[in-house]
């Protein structure tokens, strides 16, 4: 088995392969919206860095958000278009997930936060299970104090890991957390195909047209089709 994992639904694209052997090679790029001209050449580069051909790959696997419009939109697009060309199955899968994964060794309740932007947070609660974690919560969109309300209502010590830890330091501190920023803040391609793998060996894939992004804002649904219609040279519907 042989993933190609591609995460650009933030300001850090990353592209990865992964075997059943662990990580065989590995690139990102941490300058936002230049996730265009990022993505093709560092899949060239992996390939290279692998010894291996794209043709040696058996399955695509990409973060569908909750993110940014434009960088979702780059790599749903780039993992439809290779699965397509080569008949690959795809996995999708929240970054949110996929940042929570890195704490799956952790035994008390894990808090993945993603910073959303106009003073929000993306964000969703994990537990760890046997060979990775468990979402106990959908996923959601909030201020930082919401977020520590919520916290605080667990009763119990939580994990906080994300690059949100940033804009909600303040409002987390004394609600019974510990901010971890020993692990990648953002979604990472390499965790992500790691992540995916077990899916792809018990075959609960999905076909590259069935990916769609995650919205938790209508704003940012709203904002995506008036950004492809102008790009389509219309209006978005």
């Amino acid at each position: 088995m042989l993933v190609l994992g591609l995460e650009t639904s933030t300001g850090q694209s990353s592209v990865a392969l992964v075997g059943n052997d662990g990580v065989l090679a590995s690139a990102s790029l941490g300058v936002a919206r230049r996730h265009g001209e990022f993505v093709a050449p560092a899949v060239r580069f992996c390939l290279e860095q692998a010894g291996t051909t794209a043709d040696r790959i058996t399955g695509v696997a990409v973060g569908l958000g909750p993110g940014l419009y434009t960088g979702l939109r780059v790599g749903i697009a780039t993992a439809q278009a290779f699965a397509a060309a080569s008949e690959l199955p795809v996995v999708g899968m929240s970054g949110l997930d996929v940042v929570a994964f890195q704490a799956r060794h952790v035994r008390r309740p894990i808090c993945a936060v993603i910073d959303a932007r106009r003073g929000e947070l993306f964000w969703a609660l994990y537990r760890a299970v046997p060979g990775g974690v468990q979402r106990q919560s959908e996923l959601a969109v909030s201020t930082p104090a919401h977020l520590a309300a919520e916290l605080e209502a667990i009763g119990e010590d939580c994990l906080v890991i994300g690059d949100g830890l940033a804009r909600a330091r303040d409002e987390l501190r004394g609600v019974g957390i510990e901010a971890a920023d020993t692990f990648d803040a953002t979604p990472d391609a390499a965790h992500l195909a790691e992540l995916a793998l077990p899916r792809f060996e018990r075959e609960e894939t999905q076909r590259p047209t069935d990916l769609l992004p995650i919205y938790l804002r209508q704003a940012d649904a709203k904002i995506g089709w008036e950004a492809r219609g102008r790009m389509q040279g219309g209006e978005a519907p």
